[in-house]
């Protein structure tokens, strides 16, 4: 029986497999290509320097730190329970089915609102810098709504290309990533561009109180500036969504998740500080395309094109690592009987080998979801700053469950926290609790009222679900269960 099948399933048989064919470099390239700092910053930059002036970069490598600490907690939660559908599945092993459900409507509510954020990023930021044109809302929705068609139809039909095509896009982003710094530095050296200055400035904002903390319903300027790194250093944890696909998960995945937070927060920090210190500061205080912008005039209209375009292939590719996650955690859930139209989700195509109905599932879903932001003229901030609650909630919520629980968890095979177990822990969670005491400013109206809305429809569902089966419909096997798939894994590796 397979690791999430109903103990009592009998009648109605399990689901196909999914294929185990993922390496460790395409491991890393899922965890990289979902935090994809082309991305993030691309997409926060604007309303950092809004917010918080350009001084604010120096809150990135606080957050860089703090989700690296939060990552190595999760990649020890892999390597014990190494299953699709990550906290879905930690939380309903570790705590009870019910918890683990919501856990699981929640991180399909945060993958389904970061896809829409991700993908809004190239029309809203690059492209009307790429092409000359004047962006809208209406022609950001559009070409997003398109884009999720394109990956939507590159998921479903092969797992191999997606991952491939990911792969690809990764080393264009590693590659042109540096080299853009690289350029930036150099031309920006020589040509007399660079200002230093800059780093420390507030910019437009008072720097009188910069540094406070700020009040119960206000966060103070420089806190406020955390946000760009803590929407852009997440989604590492995707690589365990792909644990049953992966070859020996307990060690590949925690490898994968730290390396790519590390390598990412590096290469941010470089680029931010590059890009700061060519700023124009009067231009990229009205500007919806700051980066893009300081990009096309240091490096002039060809060679600073066909860096945006290196752009748009890492956001792209971000999208499509968002969106396969998100096919995993709906059709895991489904195997389990769990999500809405479960039997529908929970079938795997047996020609292209993929989760295909899942697939269209969530990218209808993602439709809705841009839809709904449409007219709304500031979507991009609150599509951005949703996508930024909703992980820190699972985060807190996983790192808890581990403290707690970790005496209990299986053994691992692959990656442990040793000796430094309860400091990473501290850390991990002093760094969430400030990242979630951020929220209380009412700015973030808007994607409290998104949360709220996502977990009234689970809460309707769940309560179906309690009505018709009680608790038993939500049993899941033991955790014993784990080390004998993965004893099996590791005996066919060296077979």
């Amino acid at each position: 029986m397979r690791p999430s099948d109903h103990i009592d399933q009998v009648a109605d048989p399990s689901p196909a497999a999914l294929q185990r064919n993922i390496t460790p470099f395409q491991s890393f390239a899922v965890a990289f290509g979902f935090v994809s700092i082309a991305t993030g910053i691309f997409s926060a930059y604007g309303s950092m320097l809004s917010t918080s002036g350009p001084i604010g970069i120096w809150t990135w490598p606080i957050v860089v730190f703090g989700q690296l600490m939060v990552a190595l907690v999760l990649g020890a939660l892999a390597a014990r329970i190494p299953v699709t559908g990550y906290v879905y599945q930690w939380a309903s092993r570790l705590t009870n089915p019910v918890f683990g459900w919501v856990m699981g409507w929640v991180s399909f509510t945060f993958l389904a609102i970061v896809l829409c954020a991700v993908d809004y990023t190239i029309p809203a930021t690059v492209l009307p810098v790429l092409f000359a044109y004047q962006g809208t809302a209406e022609n950001a929705w559009l070409l997003t709504a398109l884009l999720i068609c394109a990956q939507a139809g590159m998921i479903a039909l092969s797992t191999k290309v997606t991952q491939g095509f990911n792969a690809r896009a990764v080393m264009v982003q590693l590659i042109g990533m540096i080299g853009l710094i690289i350029l930036l530095f150099g031309v920006g050296h020589f040509s007399g561009q660079m200002h230093y200055a800059n780093l420390f400035s507030t910019g437009n904002i008072a720097a009188k109180g910069y540094f406070s903390l700020g009040s119960m319903t206000a966060v103070g300027p420089w806190v406020m500036g955390t946000l760009m790194g803590a929407f852009t250093i997440v989604g590492f944890e995707s690589a365990a969504n792909l644990a049953e696909e992966t070859n020996n998960p307990a060690r590949v995945i925690p490898r994968a998740m730290w390396q790519a937070v590390l390598s990412l927060g590096l290469i941010g920090m470089l680029f931010l500080v590059a890009v700061t210190a060519l700023l124009d500061a009067p231009q990229a205080a009205v500007s919806a395309t700051p980066i893009a912008d300081v990009v096309t005039r240091v490096l002039g209209g060809y060679i600073g094109k066909a860096l945006l375009i290196m752009v748009v292939i890492s956001i792209y590719s971000c999208g499509l690592v968002i969106l396969l996650s998100a096919t995993r955690l709906v059709w895991a859930m489904s195997r389990d009987q769990r999500f809405p139209g479960w039997k529908y989700f929970r079938t795997i195509n047996t020609r292209l080998h993929t989760p295909l109905n899942a697939t269209l599932g969530v990218a209808l879903v993602g439709q809705a979801i841009l839809a709904a932001f449409s007219g709304d003229t500031d979507a991009l901030f609150t599509l951005f700053s949703a996508a930024t609650l909703l992980p820190a909630m699972i985060y807190a919520v996983c790192v808890s469950m581990y403290a707690i629980k970790r005496h209990r968890l299986p053994a691992t095979q692959g990656f442990s926290l040793g000796v430094f177990e309860l400091p990473v822990l501290a850390l991990a969670m002093l760094w969430l609790v400030f990242e979630l005491a951020i929220f209380r400013d009412t700015s973030f109206a808007k994607s409290w009222l998104y949360v709220g809305l996502m977990l009234g429809i689970g809460t309707l569902y769940l309560a179906g679900l309690l009505y018709r089966g009680g608790r038993a419909a939500l049993r899941m096997p033991d955790l014993i269960a784990i080390d004998s798939i993965m004893d099996a894994d590791k005996g066919e590796q060296h077979g």
